[in-house]
């Protein structure tokens, strides 16, 4: 028996990154009950970036604005994104909306325009592992529903 080694690789890659927004996830969880600990971190980052910048837009639109629904949405939608991705539970679909959800925080704090973007270890690899779940990994790559072999 052969093994499928692009199936084997992606249920590896979205473990790995699956546990890793968990406990991302995890690590917000005092937001549920204290969003002014997100509050502080966006002010920090609305002083840190240049005014007028996509990040100082984004900052001021829409994060800030809505501070109260994103203390709460973050960490459940990661810890939510990280079990399905890790059981392998419609995974390309979790796996575009914590693209979605890193890409946020990249944009917000400013690490996405600055060259050190490029070594940030939330940064390629996070982003670059939800991408290959979301669009490359095997329709069948999660515990779900196996295709059916077609008949001729």
């Amino acid at each position: 028996m052969a093994i499928d080694r692009q199936r084997a690789a992606f249920a590896i890659l979205r473990a790995c990154i699956g546990v890793f927004f968990v406990f991302e996830g995890l690590g917000k969880i005092h937001w549920f009950t204290d969003p002014t600990i997100l509050a502080g971190q966006l002010n920090d980052w609305l002083r840190a970036v240049p005014p007028g910048s996509a990040s100082h837009v984004y900052l001021q639109r829409l994060a800030i604005p809505g501070v109260a629904y994103f203390a709460r949405l973050v960490p459940l939608g990661e810890m939510t994104c990280g079990v399905a991705m890790a059981l392998g539970v419609w995974p390309r679909a979790f796996a575009l909306i914590a693209f979605a959800m890193a890409l946020n925080f990249h944009v917000a704090s400013g690490t996405l325009f600055k060259l050190a973007f490029l070594t940030n270890g939330y940064g390629l690899p996070v982003l670059g592992s939800t991408l290959a779940i979301a669009f490359g990994a095997p329709a069948s790559a999660g515990r779900g529903v196996q295709p059916r072999p077609r008949r001729q």
